[in-house]
């Protein structure tokens, strides 16, 4: 009995489902690296079983545009797996393959906007990153003195947003 048991665990497929993993990087200006906010990506397709690892956040492609007024050139940069494991990770959430390819839309949006996207002020990591939240009923208004904070504001997101489960990170 006991092997049938085990045989049915087994033979079980796993449940296939992709999660976003909201993150914060603390960064220097000193170091060479701003404060960031971006997303992680990772699981498997439950229609197709196509595995997803990837991940997005939004930037300036020229720091110099963006420290001067009006919008600059933007792009839509992947964090290397060093710099992942380096960041905050405030919060997860599991996705429908829908949802998945939802957000995955919006991002491909940002990328593609023509012209001169990127604004400090307005359109930066962390709106990019709300916009994403977003889309997932997550509460993530973008208050004027965490424009640059991208830790702060997630731990802020974290707070109004109990129904996450999540702790705000130090």
């Amino acid at each position: 009995m006991l092997l049938a048991t085990l045989a049915g665990l087994t033979a079980t497929p796993a449940l296939a489902a992709v999660t976003v993993h909201f993150h914060s990087l603390n960064g220097s200006v000193l170091f060479g690296r701003y404060p960031h906010a971006f997303v992680v990506f990772e699981g498997t397709l439950e229609a197709t079983g196509q595995r997803v690892a990837e991940s997005f956040g939004f930037s300036a492609k020229y720091t110099s545009q963006a420290m001067t007024n009006g919008p600059a050139e933007h792009e839509i940069i992947a964090e290397d797996a060093d710099t992942i494991a380096d960041a905050n990770r405030h919060f997860s959430v599991r996705l429908t393959d829908d949802q998945y390819r939802d957000l995955r839309a919006e991002v491909e949006r940002w990328r593609n906007y023509p012209g001169r996207y990127y604004d400090l002020d307005e359109r930066n990591c962390i709106h990019f990153v709300a916009r994403l939240a977003q889309m997932l009923d997550i509460r993530a208004d973008v208050p004027d003195n965490m424009l640059r904070r991208p830790k702060k504001w997630l731990n802020y997101v974290t707070r109004n947003n109990p129904q996450l489960g999540a702790s705000e990170v130090d």
